[in-house]
């Protein structure tokens, strides 16, 4: 690959429009100050991913010249994870408790269903034993004179 090639152009525009969003600033917010002077500062997370691709191919017209197509793309996520806190002197780091998503969310669920279920089941099953036993029973002989 030469070194003025048309994905290349493409990349460093996309990772320096990245680079423009994903400051220090973004990482370790701007302090605020509350009524009573502590200052808190909020701390995130980023994440992000990038990605490329392009195609060279020659043209009926113009087979000396070889045209490109390309794309980028990328992604950001900014996820707050603690507050840095400063008050009379003191500083202390309030972490904030991981967002599960719905899928974990789900997962934790899944023994609790299971549990249920086999409840039900196991319910279901007594009800028929107890029918079949009723159906079985054998009635009280009379009592003989």
């Amino acid at each position: 690959m030469s070194s003025n090639h048309p994905i290349e152009g493409m990349m460093d525009t996309t990772l320096n429009n990245i680079k423009q969003m994903v400051d220090i600033n973004t990482i370790v917010g701007d302090p605020i100050t509350a009524p009573d002077g502590t200052m808190i500062i909020p701390i995130s997370k980023i994440s992000y991913g990038f990605a490329s691709g392009g195609s060279d191919f020659a043209c009926k017209q113009s087979p000396d010249k070889d045209f490109f197509g390309g794309g980028a793309g990328a992604g950001v996520t900014i996820t707050p994870v603690a507050f840095l806190t400063i008050s009379n002197g003191t500083v202390k780091m309030l972490q904030i408790d991981p967002y599960n998503s719905s899928a974990d969310r789900i997962v934790g669920m899944v023994p609790d269903i299971v549990d249920k279920v086999n409840e039900m089941i196991s319910k279901k099953q007594k009800k028929k034993e107890e029918k079949s036993a009723e159906g079985q029973e054998i009635p009280p002989a009379e009592p003989q004179v």
